[in-house]
């Protein structure tokens, strides 16, 4: 399929590593002046170099800024007032005890999670719907529809976007603006290792452990394997085309069929 994303600006929040970055990869392949967001200039400078690598030639700038804090989002946005296409990718994960997860935990994964998203969505879609065309779409997680008995306070957030999201694309409705939550299934990032080597282990290699920890605590899955961040932004990338015009308010999976129904 022939997707062409030139003359579209597109912003991924937290894009400086893992799902994010491979969102920003792929939108910038695919002819997109694309805006990396991180929280350092460290951090962000970095990802545009590997960028510059695997897209020679794509129109990328960055954004030092961190968009969980209202200040954060008014950065961005002051230095990126006009995007036809925002992934509010930004996100935090911890395994942890349901009882032990204080209410300053709680408020924080919801101010990460949910509110980072919410605030520039309600920053862009104006203008968005102002010029007839945009794209907004939220990275959330297999886990915002089976809850993961060691993440609870990170589903939470996960399964708030799929109301937030559903409600955004109601707020657009016959503009031209397509809102929609992308729900990923365990994916291979360095944060997903580290989390994998807290369950099962450090000690084993690689194979060992992504292949124990699929069978112990993700057995529903039926790739069998964790999907890799590439596999994830190309789902993105087609949400963000033309050829998506049709597919808005909907929580799209790319999960490896890891949630065991038809529907979300």
């Amino acid at each position: 399929m022939d997707i062409d994303l030139t003359g579209r600006t597109a912003l991924v929040t937290g894009s400086t590593k893992g799902i994010g970055l491979a969102i920003a990869a792929g939108l910038a392949r695919a002819g997109a002046a694309t805006v990396v967001n991180g929280r350092s200039e460290a951090s962000v400078s970095g990802a545009l170099d590997t960028l510059r690598s695997e897209a020679p030639g794509a129109d990328l700038r960055g954004v030092a800024a961190d968009v969980a804090t209202a200040e954060g989002a008014e950065t961005v946005y002051g230095q990126v007032p006009d995007v036809d296409i925002l992934v509010n990718n930004l996100g935090i994960f911890e395994a942890r005890a349901v009882l032990d997860v204080d209410d300053d935990e709680w408020r924080r994964y919801f101010e990460v999670n949910v509110l980072s998203g919410v605030r520039l969505t309600r920053m862009y879609l104006p203008g968005m719907t102002g010029r007839g065309w945009g794209r907004v779409q939220f990275i959330a997680s297999d886990s915002a529809v089976a809850i993961p008995e060691e993440m609870v306070h990170y589903g939470m957030s996960k399964t708030a976007l799929l109301a937030v999201s559903r409600g955004y694309a109601k707020a657009a409705a016959g503009t031209g603006v397509t809102v929609n939550t992308v729900l990923a299934g365990p994916t291979h990032t360095g944060g997903v290792e580290d989390f994998v080597a807290e369950l099962v282990g450090g000690d084993l290699p690689w194979a060992d452990a992504q292949r124990r920890f699929m069978a112990e605590h993700r057995p529903n899955s039926l790739l069998k394997r964790l999907i890799e961040p590439e596999e994830i932004a190309n789902m993105v990338v087609y949400l963000s085309s033309e050829r998506a015009s049709a597919t808005t308010g909907g929580a799209v999976r790319v999960d490896g069929g890891y949630v065991d129904a038809i529907l979300p």
